[in-house]
């Protein structure tokens, strides 16, 4: 008896919709945690990337902060600060048509690109975890109501509700709906505490381009109460 309720038993007797949306959630699934593992990498390499923004500023120069951002491919705080100086010095190399703005709007411009192209970044694949997070629920639901058609075709057929006739698509149905909520509940939490370290990320982000923007065009690094404070070390490599 115990054996006519197990998977195997199911997977054996399930006609075709059963075992392909049975598949179809595994794949959702699979593809669900692979994204939250990756993404979860990420943000944690990210946030050891963040800690490193207040030795820059204690640099001898330029050079050597950005050696204390790091060197990884990726890290989006070298890369912010690559973007902020390149743009610095280009804004000065020669007349050209950006010359309309001034160096403040040039320096923002650059440094909102960087930004836009990290957070870009971090949000890559969220849209599978929202996918499946909102789909899956209604596709083991489907597989539900194929049980519970079978079991009904089964009722008629037999001419009595006995259990022996209705058990197999009764499990069916229930086992579709287990799995619908076990893929899809893993991929909202998932997405829910992606999101939140995402937003960390790109205020730690913001808040570095806005001490590079006040040194690029001022020589000076917003301090924590918002008055500028003097980079006289940081200016050796400008």
């Amino acid at each position: 008896m115990q054996a006519q309720f197990g998977l195997a038993h199911l997977w054996q007797q399930g006609d075709i919709i059963i075992k392909g949306v049975a598949v179809l959630l595994l794949a959702m699934s699979l593809a669900s945690w692979m994204v939250i593992i990756i993404k979860a990498l990420d943000l944690r390499r990210w946030a050891a990337q963040a800690r490193r923004t207040e030795a820059f500023w204690h640099s001898a120069d330029f050079a050597d902060g950005l050696d204390k951002l790091g060197s990884e491919p990726g890290n989006p705080f070298r890369a912010l600060a690559v973007e902020g100086r390149e743009a610095s010095a280009h804004h000065h190399a020669q007349p050209q048509l950006h010359d309309s703005l001034d160096a403040s709007d040039w320096v923002t411009r650059a440094l909102r690109n960087a930004i836009d192209e990290a957070t870009a970044r971090l949000q890559s694949g969220l849209a599978v975890l929202a996918s499946v997070g909102s789909t899956a629920p209604f596709i083991g639901l489907f597989g539900t109501v194929w049980g519970i058609y079978h079991a009904l075709l089964a009722i008629s057929a037999a001419g009595s509700a006995s259990i022996d006739k209705v058990a197999g698509p009764i499990g069916e149905a229930l086992v579709m709906t287990a799995l619908g909520l076990a893929v899809a509940i893993p991929a909202v939490l998932g997405y829910n505490a992606l999101v939140r370290g995402n937003k960390g990320v790109v205020m730690k982000l913001n808040r570095f381009a806005h001490d590079l923007h006040a040194y690029f065009v001022t020589g000076a690094r917003v301090g924590a109460q918002g008055a500028p404070t003097k980079v006289i070390a940081m200016k050796k490599g400008a």
